[in-house]
């Protein structure tokens, strides 16, 4: 009887330590692993006071090309994370971005939530070829749709030269729910620190309350000595200051 129970708590230990290595694996590879790793990026840690704001969705017929003259008007930078079906719509709207200096990403070529391995890559390489075909420049950065990844996802977007980039997690501004441009306006502002990754949309919906906040938050943040830079600038950062 005694040996039966001394084998029972053996399994059972055995079973528990299996499980606890088994969960610690799956801990490392969250976000600090991937950062780590140099695969994924949500902020930087920096005292500088520099921030990112990022697109999704676009290029939009109505709404980019508001974007644009908004940040023209501040002379401000952002990163445009292009889905390839929009791209192949309105190329003019992907050309003009590149022209004005905002950097360009991609967000795969028909915006699905899931998707099998093959198709992620197809997915991956079809917008990239549709970008260089309009601008001869390559992406180098990739958002997941939803911010949604697994491993596959990171390793097949690895593999083909990006980093995943998704955003600073209390910088969501939700303007893809069509919120007050007031809320986002709060949102943004109160959450603001250097090295943020902001997510806005350009496309996916009406973004009339986006366009609005645009025009209060960039010129404040400004004011309060915020410099607006590309994903990648701030990926450079890390190593030496932006140029002023």
């Amino acid at each position: 009887m005694i040996r039966k129970n001394i084998l029972f708590l053996t399994v059972c230990a055995l079973i528990i330590s299996v499980f606890y290595a088994g969960f610690s694996i799956a801990e490392e590879k969250g976000r600090r692993y991937y950062e780590e790793s140099g695969q994924m990026l949500w902020d930087i840690k920096t005292e500088e006071k520099i921030i990112a704001i990022t697109f999704d969705d676009g290029p939009h017929p109505k709404y980019t090309g508001q974007v644009l003259d908004i940040l023209a008007k501040y002379k401000a930078k952002a990163t445009f994370f292009v889905i390839g079906e929009m791209a192949e719509k309105h190329p003019e709207l992907v050309l003009r971005e590149y022209n004005e200096g905002h950097e360009l990403a991609n967000h795969t070529y028909s915006h699905p939530y899931k998707t099998s391995p093959k198709d992620f890559e197809e997915e991956l390489k079809k917008t990239n070829e549709i970008i260089y075909s309009i601008t001869g420049f390559s992406p180098v950065l990739f958002r997941p749709v939803g911010g949604q990844f697994d491993e596959k996802m990171i390793n097949i977007a690895t593999e083909n030269g990006y980093k995943v980039v998704i955003w600073s997690w209390h910088q969501d501004t939700e303007d893809w729910k069509g919120i007050w441009s007031q809320k986002i306006i709060n949102k943004v502002l109160q959450g603001s620190k250097p090295g943020n990754v902001i997510l806005f949309h350009d496309g996916g919906g009406n973004r009339t309350q986006t366009l609005k906040a645009l025009e209060k938050i960039i010129p404040e943040l400004q004011k309060q000595g915020y410099k607006f830079v590309t994903v990648s600038e701030l990926i450079a950062s890390v190593n030496g200051k932006v140029s002023k």
